[in-house]
């Protein structure tokens, strides 16, 4: 982790040189964690796909406000969170995973593909709160503070919403009949 931070330190301090080549690899390095980050919060892949696209183009254009370039990534996902929210916000069209096939997903050994179906529409039964806490924590691997600061929270919060979800979760997926 010290050494993608260094990395990252280089090439946006060249970014913000204007070093078109560096922020692409930025780009690189970011691109596929930002979508996965978005995918599940959104659970749609062409949003997902348009807001970190989104997330890059503004990315790229306030390079100039970023303090710290070593905090790039934290800094980026702050970035899709904001973008994430607003699209959260918009009016919302129908889920393609409905309750019954949610419900369908628990009880007995599940396949890995089924057992992946089964906690996205897991998560996707929390509020976007702790989805997107338990996302930063579990899938993502950011520290409490680190989360706190994607989000605009206090740490206790976040650790809050972690537990909570991740509780909820357990729940939800636990097989029929424990």
């Amino acid at each position: 982790m010290i050494f993608r931070e260094a990395e990252d330190r280089e090439l946006a301090g060249r970014a913000r040189k204007g070093d078109l080549d560096a922020f692409n690899a930025l780009v690189s390095r970011w691109e596929g964690r930002i979508y996965n980050y978005l995918l599940r919060i959104t659970g749609h892949p062409e949003d997902a796909m348009d807001l970190c696209q989104d997330t890059f183009i503004k990315a790229y254009q306030n390079l100039g406000r970023l303090e710290d370039p070593a905090r790039f990534g934290p800094w980026l996902y702050r970035i899709a969170h904001n973008e994430a929210m607003s699209h959260l916000r918009r009016p919302q069209r129908e889920s393609e995973l409905d309750e019954t096939a949610a419900a369908g997903l628990r009880g007995a050994t599940m396949a890995p593909v089924e057992a992946s179906l089964a906690v996205e529409a897991a998560l996707a039964r929390l509020s976007p709160e702790q989805r997107e806490a338990v996302i930063l924590k579990i899938y993502e691997g950011f520290k409490f503070e680190e989360i706190a600061a994607i989000l605009n929270c206090p740490a206790s919060t976040v650790k809050s919403r972690v537990y909570t979800g991740l509780e909820l979760l357990k729940g939800i997926l636990a097989p029929a009949g424990r």
